[in-house]
């Protein structure tokens, strides 16, 4: 029997997984099992938890389905677990290094104890300062083990369930499970401290707590507020029948109270039922009032007061002028000039316009990307929506003619943001711009992610330099409705890199569309516009940006390459977009195809693509043609940018750390042989995983015309799906 059984359940936060599982692997106390519990066996989580399984005999894997919410799986993980002791991790914590140590430590000083409750850490881990709020609650409590009645105000429903260890014998013995519902820490926590009799504490920070940005699911509107209510109740119920003494049952009463009248007084908490929720809160205060109670002084003590007499109307007044403020602060435009701020705020005023859809790519450089592939499907699908791609002045000439457009910084770009319905971006909005109660926002994005992103570069000081304020980044990705995602683990690392409380569709890349849609005679079109001579073997050159130098540099000697690599090949080179100056650099056998307007017109004309660490090579995967990754300064790239996946362990075909490795490749043949191949359908396997030729119109149902998920188009699957043809053939004699 273990020591330990840590049980961690996934739902909802599969991003932060990983984090947690490592956390509690990496301790030097190794007599544990890790039970992490997922919905389902397809679910994303799942695929996590099975490399940590496959790795490391400690992992065993639970299921529970979603609608049994995190006290179903926790229990799940209880029903499983066969260790002395229970702890419970959410995918939001970590165990702190030297945890479990200090545990089986203070277990061992202590001997068998029913419960022993620890100190957390919460950590706002954008911005701010920890905070150990455990640590008030446990301070002053005896040194050795004492009975729950000893400490009266240590009731257990102010402490999270991860902020204890449970002896499990105790908890099968009590029949003590969590209840269902929501806010099931209050009536597990409770109910344990009722009926422990032994109990002991450790005076160090056992697990760190990531708090979330947009606060706990919890904090969130909807009538779910409501089981608040119902917890208090059955706490409050079995205290009456254990025959709580006057003292436990005065301050367990008030605890509970409090955080009832915390979510009764919240503005937004409760945006119906509002009343409904006072009266059942009055009647059960009136229920449960132990005798000869009274209540605390100052304002707390006027709202308990009027919750007893249900007095709703004067409590509603008494938040009401907060609230107000709040509204009016909110309200308030943001942009610099004055007579810009006056427009913008007469221009919030007016009505949203249902049928105006706003877009925008790559900060204003054009129609392109994401936003250009939904707009030209919500052409077909929803012709009655007028659409204005948002421009910087010196793109305004790249606009298709049948396009309307405004150019960033006019007083047309200030009057469509403040009226859209829609705003769609492959990138983010300026920090001006207000979101209105209404309207909703899409982030396309605009790539699959191999560096670290957002919040994630936090620790890479060169990088987070030049991101600046994390805090105005995550004030513009609040602004979320929906994030469009093109497989699994795009899903969990922007969970990781943009934390906010906005809905994920995994309905893949609608600029991707085109690689499975497109034809023979689109290819052949493409590769004459783009001036590639018959019969050549076109080579695309796509290098990423590099945050740690200053300008281009190709990396590459291209003409050496081409002679190298043999008389048929030509390259495409495709610097960054961040180095595009609307001049060719190509000469020779190197065609410079930066400046043109569409990267999935490239791709379509390559017959092979190298690149270093661009997320092009994701895109370009759907294509199913040879991808050859240039791994010239891997371990500088990944030391200084930060990476989410070692490239080097899964890569979409061969490797090659110097030029001449690369020019070899090609000139053998082997870029396009069969172990590049296997390597690929790999790769696509994890990467392509919802680019399918549809997600545009998935996008445009869903978000646009407002159709339910269930009528959305599904994925196709990727045996079935049939890549645009390339040019030539790709095996070489």
């Amino acid at each position: 029997m273990p020591r330990f059984s840590i049980i961690v359940p996934s739902h909802g936060v599969t991003g932060r997984l990983s984090q947690a599982l490592d956390s509690v692997l990496a301790q030097s106390f190794g007599d544990f099992e890790l039970i992490p519990v997922c919905d389902a066996p397809d679910a994303s989580a799942a695929d996590v938890v099975a490399g940590y399984a496959e790795r490391d005999s400690r992992v065993a894997q639970v299921h529970s389905p979603p609608s049994g919410g995190l006290a179903g799986a926790r229990n799940s993980g209880m029903r499983a677990a066969t260790g002395a002791y229970l702890l419970f991790l959410d995918c939001d914590d970590v165990l702190v290094p030297g945890a479990l140590a200090a545990l089986d430590a203070r277990l061992t000083e202590t001997g068998d104890v029913d419960v022993l409750y620890v100190e957390h850490e919460r950590v706002p881990w954008w911005e701010g300062e920890p905070s150990n709020p455990a640590a008030l609650l446990l301070a002053k409590t005896p040194a050795g083990t004492f009975s729950p009645a000893e400490v009266p105000r240590l009731t257990g429903v102010q402490l999270p369930a991860w902020s204890a260890a449970y002896r499990r014998t105790f908890l099968v013995e009590q029949q003590l499970t969590f209840p269902d519902g929501h806010f099931t820490d209050v009536g597990f926590g409770g109910l344990v401290t009722l009926r422990a009799e032994k109990v002991a504490v450790v005076h160090r920070v056992v697990v760190r707590h990531l708090v979330r940005r947009q606060g706990s699911r919890l904090g969130l509107p909807g009538e779910h507020h409501l089981e608040l209510l119902a917890q208090t109740d059955l706490v409050l119920t079995r205290a009456a029948e254990q025959g709580l003494s006057d003292e436990r049952l005065g301050l367990l009463f008030e605890q509970l109270f409090a955080a009832v009248l915390k979510t009764a007084a919240h503005p937004r908490r409760l945006p119906a039922k509002r009343r409904t929720y006072f009266r059942l809160a009055s009647r059960l205060y009136r229920r449960h009032r132990p005798a000869g109670y009274r209540t605390p002084g100052g304002s707390l003590g006027v709202q308990h007061r009027l919750l007893a007499t249900g007095a709703y109307a004067a409590f509603s007044a008494l938040r009401g002028a907060n609230q107000s403020a709040a509204k009016a602060a909110e309200r308030l435009p943001r942009p610099r000039m004055v007579r810009t701020r006056l427009r913008y705020a007469r221009a919030l005023r007016r009505p949203l316009d249902p049928n105006l859809v706003v877009y925008s790519a790559y900060w204003g450089r054009g129609y392109a990307c994401n936003p250009a592939a939904i707009h030209a499907t919500a052409r077909e699908l929803a012709p009655h929506l007028r659409a204005v791609f948002l421009v910087e002045p010196d793109q305004a000439h790249t606009v298709p003619e049948d396009i309307e457009y405004a150019v960033i910084g006019s007083a047309k770009y200030w009057d469509v943001l403040a009226r859209a319905k829609y705003l769609v971006n492959n990138a983010n909005f300026a920090d001006a711009v207000v979101k209105r109660p209404g309207s909703v926002h899409l982030s396309t994005q605009h790539g699959t992610p191999l560096k670290k992103m957002g919040v994630d570069q936090a620790t890479y000081p060169v990088v987070a330099a030049a991101t600046g304020s994390f805090a105005k980044l995550l004030a513009r990705v609040d602004r979320w409705d929906y994030n469009l995602t093109s497989n699994s683990h795009s899903t969990q690392m922007w969970e990781r890199a943009y934390p906010a409380a906005h809905e994920t569709l995994e309905y893949g890349y609608p600029r991707n569309d085109v690689y499975y849609t497109a034809t023979a005679d689109d290819v052949a079109r493409v590769r004459g516009e783009l001036g590639i001579p018959e019969g050549k073997t076109a080579v695309l050159y796509a290098p990423t940006h590099r945050d740690y130098r200053t300008g281009f540099d190709t990396g590459l000697d291209l003409e050496a390459f081409c002679e190298e690599a043999g008389e048929d090949v030509v390259v495409l080179l495709r610097a960054h977009y961040f180095y595009d100056q609307g001049r060719a650099r190509g000469t020779g056998r190197i065609i410079d195809v930066t400046a043109h307007r569409s990267s999935e017109d490239v791709c379509l004309a390559a017959d092979a693509l190298i690149t270093d660490y661009s997320s092009i090579m994701f895109d370009y995967a759907n294509l199913d043609r040879p991808v050859v990754v240039y791994a010239d300064d891997w371990d500088v790239y990944r030391e200084t940018r930060g990476v989410y996946f070692d490239l080097m362990e899964t890569p979409p075909g061969p490797v090659a750390r110097t030029a001449g490795e690369l020019a070899r490749v090609f000139r053998d043949g082997s870029y396009a042989g069969e172990e590049s191949t296997a390597a690929r359908a790999v790769f696509r396997e994890r990467f392509c995983q919802f680019d399918d030729g549809h997600a545009a119109e998935r996008v445009v149902r869903r978000v646009l015309l407002g159709e339910p998920p269930e009528s959305i188009p599904p994925v196709i699957p990727l045996a079935e799906r049939v890549p645009a043809p390339a040019a030539s053939t790709l095996v070489r004699s």
